[in-house]
């Protein structure tokens, strides 16, 4: 078993004596991405020197795929987010359209079985090794893997929740740069407008659930007024720090994980990494925890902050197809809706602007692939207005969506309705 004094430059490393014909190779997600073993990974393939193999990625954010990709590599993900989506767009990735609660449940029982994992890791205070950004289904993965690649990141945070100390490593390698970093764009007018009808729904002592983005972003700068929210979420963005610094989010109220915000992983910047190193106030756990329905009904006004490519008039949420473009992913937004239906007080929100960039209606007759059913459907938000789903008729939901959306496309929404009777154009 290799440790962190055994570790070696990248020069010195090869793929050929660890790698078999058919693997699936499992690398680390989003700033957990360990981008120095993917480009020895890909320069070996692209140098023919490694058999066929399955790569399987999750949101990916650094530019290792964009020297190309050999034909000896499929490409597998959960989603098409960041680099990978271009490797949609050119049919070099098989989407597996699970839920990340049920991801993490293949994975255990081997139905998604990955022989090689590469992860980023840190030595841990204490014996073996501390998971840094991110723990989640590659964790689960690694735990049955027959070889584990460690990339040692020392600029990692030292995170609670990260330490482990069962992990066999089969080699260590130097990384080349720091963590991927995800830094987010300024929120611009329409995102403030839709964050502050979301804060005003929130009550104050809620946990929060909520992805990253400009939205997101937005969102929890509105919330500076609020009093003891609680932070229990799939992924943490740079904006909990600044909550968790003014006061605003204290975790006093929650049932379970007191005093502490919970996520998979830290989807953010510098900022957020330094903050999170060594920090009490935040814990990494893994999908049986943080996407489990058990464990969200037992957090009392749970609200569930989500976003959208597009959503139809009876509620149904597409969160993966635009205009015939594969763009997203299920990822854990049905976990944690289902979550905050569960939740004594909870409440699902679904915030997205009413127009694409190019002005055409994100609020749709019908959407083409549902990512979330109407049956589901609680609290959509846009910049022109909140429409409460929850309990409605067909009729009154199609009145209410039409409401939010922008009002050049109104008339021509209703037309279609009426038209296309449920929701079929």
């Amino acid at each position: 078993m290799a440790t962190a004094q055994d570790a070696v430059g990248v020069e010195d490393f090869s793929f050929v004596p660890l790698l078999r014909e058919g693997d699936r190779v499992m690398a680390g997600q989003a700033t957990a991405e360990p981008a120095t073993l993917l480009h020895r990974l890909l320069d070996e393939a692209r140098a023919g020197v490694l058999p066929p193999f399955r790569l399987f990625l999750g949101p990916a954010y650094s530019e290792v795929l964009d020297g190309g990709l050999p034909e000896s590599v499929q490409v597998e993900s959960y989603g098409a987010v960041g680099a990978t989506s271009r490797l949609m767009r050119d049919g070099r990735l098989d989407v597996f359209p699970l839920h990340l609660s049920e991801l993490h449940g293949q994975i255990l029982s081997g139905q998604l079985r990955a022989e090689v994992v590469l992860m980023p890791l840190r030595p841990a205070r204490g014996a073996g090794w501390n998971l840094g950004n991110a723990r989640d289904y590659v964790w689960s993965a690694a735990r049955h893997a027959r070889a584990v690649i460690a990339e040692l990141q020392p600029a990692q945070p030292m995170t609670q929740g990260g330490d482990v100390a069962d992990l066999a490593v089969a080699a260590v390698v130097h990384a080349t740069c720091g963590p991927v970093e995800l830094k987010t764009s300024e929120p611009d007018e329409t995102a403030h407008r839709i964050a502050a009808r979301v804060a005003a729904l929130v009550p104050d002592r809620a946990v929060l659930e909520t992805g990253v983005g400009a939205i997101p972003a937005a969102v929890c700068a509105a919330f500076r007024d609020h009093r003891d929210l609680g932070f229990h979420s799939g992924a943490m963005p740079d904006g909990l720090a600044d909550l968790i610094e003014s006061g605003v989010v204290t975790n006093a109220c929650k049932e379970i994980d007191a005093g502490v915000s919970v996520a998979g992983v830290l989807l953010g910047s510098r900022r957020l990494f330094d903050f999170a190193d060594r920090n009490p106030a935040i814990r990494l756990a893994g999908h049986e925890h943080t996407h489990a329905l058990a464990v969200l009904a037992r957090l009392s006004r749970f609200t569930a902050i989500n976003s959208a490519l597009e959503v139809d008039l009876t509620g149904q949420v597409g969160a993966e197809v635009v205009a015939g473009r594969y763009l997203g992913a299920i990822g854990g937004q049905v976990d944690f809706v289902r979550g905050a239906m569960a939740s004594p007080g909870g409440r699902s929100i679904i915030a997205l602007p009413s127009v694409t960039a190019r002005g055409e209606s994100r609020i749709v007759p019908q959407v083409g692939l549902v990512t979330c059913s109407r049956a589901d459907a609680d609290t959509i938000v846009t910049e022109h207005g909140v429409a409460e789903l929850r309990g409605q008729p067909v009729s009154e939901r199609v009145r209410r969506m039409i409401a939010i959306a922008a009002p050049e496309h109104r008339e021509v929404l209703a037309r279609r309705w009426r038209d296309g009777g449920m929701g079929v154009a």
